[in-house]
């Protein structure tokens, strides 16, 4: 039989009742009976658009002010450290022509330099947030390109992106180029100005190029002066010669770097040899990276072979080697329908379930829930976002599965939204809003 939906009072105090939350979810956990899976029924109490309490399960029997949620899981909001919606969408007019990483590149270099006006990026921008909120997001990291004169262009858009969906979901933004293009000198000055200037993320794509050293040391002391967060693209490749985590690593401990540094990717690092990455994972512990690997369009892109044959790794990193030296992990959505992955939707339960299988994330669960919630909220500097407790806005994700086996085997197409203690109506766009976008 199927269940009806849940519904809240349009104002007032009230409690979610027979609930289970994930052990990693919470800021306090004593007195909680968790199950095997990290989960325990709990109650949350609202107020004003914000958690007051939360307490092990009671009987909800003639409680009028309990609703009862008939024991399905609940996540706080989701957290999305790592994306791309300035390409976004793109794939109906660039497809990858062979799936490739190379063939990626060159598509989306073709399609910036033909399209992405301030017209073109700012409507599917606004598409691809619309349907991170509809599934549950709440805070977001996008990367922007930012190649000569894409730079002029994104920034400010997503200047008025951020401010039309203050409230809604809170936006990061990470520059974007390859790390040899910071040789010269001037441009890079101007570029780190104007991400200071949009309250903005200093990132690149690092590869093994002779001065990498010297252009990493021009980031680190260029982000220290600006007061930067530090956001990087590294080893996205099954080279075993490709080490820029190691030399990240390296520079953040030498600069004595206080901010904070997100690196994303690291797939070489799976391919190389143990005393090799563990000496690389003991140098990222250290320096306090984060980590946060990117499941499906790694899949998708590594290890895809002109001969058509079947890939043999999974293009994922090590991230329970590094969560067992207390390094911070993460999962995200990365690229969406563009030509760095053919599908996606932002929607990070579909990230969480495909790194749960592709990584095994399970047996035990362990706290691998965390890597979509309070992991990236921490690796973004978000304070309230990503964990449950009182005091924090009243922001969750209520499921129909009871347990993880019910949670990731269906698609959970009629979640429930709960922001600041309200129901929120949000739907998906549709594709034929970008059809004008796509003629050729």
């Amino acid at each position: 039989m199927t269940q009806p939906p849940i519904t809240l009072p349009a104002s007032g105090a009230f409690t979610l009742a027979n609930l289970r939350l994930h052990r990693s979810h919470l800021d306090k956990t004593n007195g909680f009976a968790f199950d095997s899976e990290g989960f325990a029924l709990a109650e949350v109490s609202i107020s004003a658009g914000a958690i007051t309490a939360i307490d092990p399960a009671t009987d909800t029997a003639n409680m009028p002010d309990r609703i009862d949620c008939r024991g399905a899981i609940a996540f706080p909001a989701f957290v999305d450290c790592h994306t791309h919606i300035d390409k976004g969408h793109i794939w109906a007019r660039k497809p990858n022509p062979d799936g490739s990483f190379p063939g990626a590149l060159t598509a989306v270099g073709e399609d910036r330099e033909a399209n992405w006006s301030a017209h073109d990026v700012e409507r599917r921008m606004e598409f691809s947030l619309q349907c991170a909120y509809a599934h549950g997001t709440k805070a977001l990291r996008t990367h922007l390109d930012s190649v000569p004169p894409q730079e002029d262009i994104s920034w400010p858009v997503f200047e008025t992106i951020r401010e039309r969906w203050k409230g809604r979901i809170e936006l990061q933004a990470a520059c974007l180029f390859g790390i040899d293009q910071a040789q010269d000198e001037a441009w890079f000055n101007r570029l780190a100005d104007t991400v200071a200037r949009h309250r903005g993320v200093l990132g690149a794509v690092t590869y093994m190029v002779p001065d990498l050293d010297a252009l990493l040391d021009r980031m680190f002391t260029k982000a220290i002066a600006l007061g930067l967060d530090l956001d990087f693209h590294a080893d996205e490749t099954d080279d075993v010669n490709a080490v820029s985590l190691d030399r990240i690593a390296d520079a953040a401990l030498r600069h004595g770097y206080e901010g904070k540094i997100l690196v994303g990717h690291c797939c070489s690092l799976a391919r190389q040899p143990d005393d090799k990455v563990k000496a690389t994972l003991d140098k990222v512990a250290r320096a306090g990276l984060s980590v946060v690997s990117l499941p499906m369009c790694n899949m998708y892109l590594q290890d895809r072979r002109a001969d058509a044959t079947t890939p043999r790794w999974r293009g994922v990193t090590l991230l329970h080697e590094m969560a067992d030296r207390g390094i911070n992990t993460c999962v995200a959505s990365d690229n969406t329908r563009d030509p760095f992955y053919a599908y996606g939707d932002l929607d990070v339960l579909e990230v969480y379930r495909e790194s749960t299988r592709i990584l095994h994330f399970d047996h035990p669960v362990g706290a691998w829930p965390a890597t979509v919630a309070a992991n990236p909220a921490r690796a973004m500097g978000l304070a309230d976002a990503g964990i449950l407790k009182p005091g924090a806005s009243a922001d969750l994700i209520l499921f129909r599965g009871r347990s993880l086996t019910e949670l990731l085997s269906r698609p959970e197409s009629r979640r429930t939204l709960i922001r600041a203690g309200k129901l929120i109506d949000a739907t998906v766009p549709d594709y034929q809003d970008l059809d004008d976008l796509m003629e050729p």
